[in-house]
């Protein structure tokens, strides 16, 4: 069976990193995994013992601690370097929050179609990706919403649904997109903003698809605020990844008028709703 490396770089973010990995930890994926944390040179010193100690304590775990700030976009690739040449990597954000099931329902919609090539999951916070209402940045939830989300989710899963592109928050690449496309391209994009974008518009100029899992969900916490630096960031990126894809930003712009997603949202909306009204309590 193939193996997934779950591939999470951290930089600072200490209690932000400290929910991720608890949450992991309490998911047990069944399927075959292994998790590669890197540490990019992050100057709050809670983080490197911080990391050191989870990896200790789980199986199939590793830390690397680079020497100086690489970036983004280069650690990413340091996982795909990594993994086996039969390895899917799933980059996970160190604020993530993990669910029940979560990689073994991602893993199920990548099997639906060879050609599958990236697979995203719902969340609070992903752009095309949030749930109850896309494009939306919803609060973080508690765990117990997450775990609630997570089984609704899971009751009567669906078909991969097609996105423009995946969302980097939480995103599997399977090993055949990865051989196919090659790696995150660190020139251009060497401090993010863009650079999972462009990856699915070449994977997609490969064959292959990008989806939405539409049965699991993993919790974002985001950017409350972004500064001036990450602004600036944000809009050089977004610059390139339109010099690179001219088309990007009509297609995704397409593709949210047409809103693919929306029956399925609200065939999870009513099914939250069903308990809670069956209970007498009003639903959210």
């Amino acid at each position: 069976m193939t193996g997934t490396v779950i591939a999470i770089p951290v930089y600072n973010g200490f209690d932000a990193t400290a929910r991720c990995l608890r949450a992991l930890a309490a998911a047990r994926p069944s399927a075959p995994h292994r998790v590669l944390i890197i540490n990019d040179a992050s100057p709050d010193a809670r983080v490197a013992p911080l990391l050191d100690d989870w990896v200790l304590a789980q199986a199939n775990a590793q830390v690397r601690h680079n020497a100086i700030n690489r970036g983004f976009t280069w650690n990413v690739n340091q996982a795909f370097v990594a993994a086996r040449d039969d390895e899917h990597v799933c980059l996970l954000n160190s604020d993530t929050e993990v669910s029940i099931g979560w990689l073994d329902t991602m893993l199920a919609t990548a099997g639906e179609d060879a050609r599958i090539g990236t697979v995203t999951p719902f969340s609070n916070n992903a752009t095309i990706c949030s749930f109850p209402d896309f494009t939306r940045a919803w609060p973080l939830p508690s765990r117990d919403e997450r775990e609630r989300m997570a089984r609704a989710l899971q009751v009567e899963p669906a078909p991969a649904i097609d996105l423009p592109t995946g969302v980097g928050f939480c995103m599997l690449i399977t090993a055949a997109c990865r051989a196919a496309v090659g790696r995150f391209d660190v020139d251009n994009f060497p401090r993010g903003y863009g650079e999972e974008n462009d990856f699915c518009m070449r994977a997609a100029a490969a064959g292959f698809r990008n989806v939405l899992c539409p049965n699991a969900y993993v919790a974002h916490e985001g950017g409350v605020s972004f500064s001036e630096a990450t602004q600036a960031l944000m809009k050089e990126g977004a610059a390139r990844l339109l010099g690179k894809h001219p088309s990007y930003d009509a297609e995704v712009a397409t593709w949210i008028a047409r809103d693919p997603v929306k029956a399925r949202r609200e065939a999870v909306v009513r099914a939250l709703a069903a308990p809670q009204r069956a209970a007498g309590v009003n639903s959210v």
